[in-house]
Order: C-alpha cells, then sequence, then structure tokens
C-alpha cells in the first residue's frame, strides 16, 4: 500500500507543481513537444521508483510514419508501460470523464488526446472521425481495442472502431501486446506491486487495402497477432460458436 500511496502522491504533486507550467510553455510554443515528452520520462521515472521493470521487444517494428497502435489491456499500468517505450508522441483516446480534472485535461487537450463517451454511438463516430484527421496529419495513436480492462489478464473481442480510424486514414496498425501487468496491479485494487511487465510491439498489419468492408478482417488479423505473443495465461479462453 505505501507504493501505491508513493505513486499517488507523484501524479498529484507533478499535476499540481510542473504541468501548469507545460501547459503554458505549450500554449506560448504551440507546441505540446515538451509537455508530451517530459510526461512521458516523468512515468519513466515512476516505474522505476515503484520497482516496476519494463522490457520492450520489438522497436524495430515501428513504421517511421503514422500509426496505429493497437494493444491488449490488462492494467491502469499498462499507459505507463507501453506508451512510453514508443519513441515519437502519440495521441490517445480517452475516456471523456478524465477531461473535466483540472489541469489534467488541459494537458490532454492541448497534447491533441481525443475524448470519448464509449456510451453514446454518435460520440464514438465523432471521436473516430477526428482521429483519422489527426492521423492523415501524420500524428499517431495508441488505442486498446477492447475497450476496457480485462478482469483476468486474458485477451478479450476487439472492437471495430481502432481499425476503421487505420482503414479510413491509410495508416498501418502496430499490434502490442502486454505481459504481466495485471500481476502488479490488477482491476480495481488499488495495491501496486513491483516486478516485471513485458510489452512487445509486433510486425505492422497494412491498413491501406483494406476497405470499410474488410475491417473485420484487418481486426481479426491484429488480434491474433497480439494474442500470439501474450504467455498462455494471457491467451483469449476458447469462443462459443
Amino acid at each position: 500500500m505505501i507504493r501505491a500511496l508513493f505513486v499517488y502522491v507523484y501524479i498529484a504533486l507533478g499535476t499540481a507543481l510542473v504541468l501548469p507550467w507545460l501547459i503554458l510553455w505549450t500554449v506560448l510554443a504551440k507546441n505540446p513537444d515538451a509537455l508530451y515528452f517530459t510526461a512521458m520520462r516523468a512515468m519513466r521515472l515512476l516505474l522505476r521508483l515503484t520497482g516496476i521493470r519494463v522490457h520492450v521487444e520489438g522497436l524495430e517494428n515501428i513504421p517511421s510514419g503514422p500509426a496505429v497502435f493497437a494493444a491488449n489491456h490488462i492494467s491502469a499500468l499498462d499507459p505507463m508501460a507501453f506508451i512510453p517505450a514508443i519513441p515519437r508522441r502519440v495521441a490517445i483516446l480517452v475516456k471523456t470523464e478524465l477531461f473535466k480534472i483540472p489541469i489534467l485535461g488541459t494537458a490532454m487537450r492541448v497534447s491533441q488526446f481525443v475524448p470519448v463517451d464509449r456510451g453514446v454511438k454518435e460520440s464514438a463516430a465523432l471521436s473516430v472521425a477526428r482521429c483519422v484527421e489527426h492521423l492523415k496529419q501524420g500524428m499517431s495513436f495508441a488505442i486498446y481495442p477492447e475497450g476496457t480492462r480485462s478482469p483476468d489478464g486474458r485477451l478479450r473481442p476487439f472492437k471495430r472502431g481502432a481499425f476503421s480510424m487505420a482503414v479510413q486514414a491509410g495508416v498501418p496498425v502496430v499490434p502490442v501486446s502486454i505481459a504481466g501487468a495485471q500481476k502488479l496491479m490488477r482491476k480495481g485494487s488499488w495495491k501496486i506491486s513491483g516486478g516485471d511487465v513485458g510489452v512487445r510491439f509486433g510486425d505492422p498489419v497494412q491498413a491501406t487495402e483494406n476497405t470499410l468492408d474488410g475491417r473485420d478482417e484487418l481486426l481479426a488479423r491484429v488480434e491474433s497477432l497480439i494474442a500470439q505473443a501474450l504467455p498462455p495465461d494471457q491467451q483469449p479462453l476458447p469462443r462459443r460458436t
């Protein structure tokens, strides 16, 4: 519990004391790079201080242009383990509620993160359209196609939004497999443990030749690649037919 308390105090102090100055700089410079990469360094430092070791594989598979990074979602630690490993700035689809948090919400807006209300179909469609525009302008996105954290660490069926984005923007999808984070912080728990997290970037799957009608094929391919790189206890259970 002491480790968890340290994490929350670290985040609260950073949000209150550092973020406002970075937001101001971002507005003045009209460039969110300093804000974004400072936040990524802060997350990497936080993981080290809490005894969480991230092992990254497959960085050579990341394409040079914009892409959709599709990852499985097993823990609240996933963003800190996975997103800082990407060697360039990416945007993220974030629950609308988080944009209401003072300072943090402003930081996410100036970083070009996109809010999404998963419970409202029209809102979700609008968020996808905004992401497509950002992708066409050269921004990459990090997304969890499952839509929410897995309660037991096993891969859950994917939703179509991330793949619609990739198809409409004509960008590849990079499958990302996250292993072990659910053992360090489980869904619904405040407890954080030290240990190892594996992050593997797989071969990108090109979406440029897919039409929206072929979106399900793209989804199935990426889902399969992510599953193959996961340990047995995170493999999806057989689905009923």
